[in-house]
């Protein structure tokens, strides 16, 4: 029995789009991803995770097997395409996404939660490799794409851009803060914050 609303995910709505184009078999599909830059948006670098998705995506019923091909010297596989209630919530999920923040977990603010474990000089070091890391992000992601792509076909492009900007831009802030000595910390301190701010015990 299918629910009301299938569960969504970032792959599985990937993987209804592609199939809103044509439609195309497992591997083709993980192919497009990787062509167009999309594994920056989902993780397929395991194909499993692909045939995993599908297969819900056709319990849900939101996309069905069709044909099979078989390339010389290679197994047959079977091309799925969407259904019509695939294609209708595909355009419901999109339109609870657009609009709305999610509520996400990513590490980098876990591990900033908990910066007085470490020692401020080697939290420096770590930030400053960090930014390192993201301006190599920086000038890889601003290079796909072939030329003369329209704007449209870039957009997730240029928010992945504009986002790792902003990071690089508190990053640099932070790290000069932890230079000079305006943000520092060191056992006491900590101690005398735990004892200040901790609530009395009833």
């Amino acid at each position: 029995m299918m629910s009301a609303e299938p569960r969504r995910s970032t792959l599985a709505m990937v993987l209804l789009a592609l199939l809103l184009e044509a439609p195309m078999h497992p591997y083709r599909m993980q192919q497009v991803i990787k062509e167009r830059g999309q594994d920056q948006l989902v993780n397929v670098a395991q194909r499993n995770s692909v045939y995993q998705a599908l297969d819900r995506l056709v319990r849900d019923g939101l996309a069905r097997a069709g044909d099979t091909t078989r390339d010389s010297g290679r197994p047959e596989r079977t091309v799925y395409e969407i259904t019509e209630e695939g294609s209708a919530t595909l355009r419901r999920w999109l339109r609870a996404m657009l609009p709305a923040p999610a509520r996400e977990f990513p590490e980098f603010p876990a591990a900033l939660a908990f910066l007085p474990i470490l020692d401020p000089v080697e939290v420096r070091s770590l930030l400053e490799q960090r930014a390192v890391a993201l301006r190599e992000k920086l000038t890889v992601g601003t290079a796909q794409g072939p030329p003369g792509l329209p704007r449209l076909f870039l957009i997730e492009d240029e928010y992945r851009a504009a986002m790792l900007r902003a990071e690089l831009e508190w990053l640099r802030a932070l790290i000069a803060d932890l230079a000079d000595g305006r943000l520092t910390w060191d056992l006491a301190m900590i101690q005398s914050t735990l004892a200040q701010f901790s609530e009395p015990s009833p």
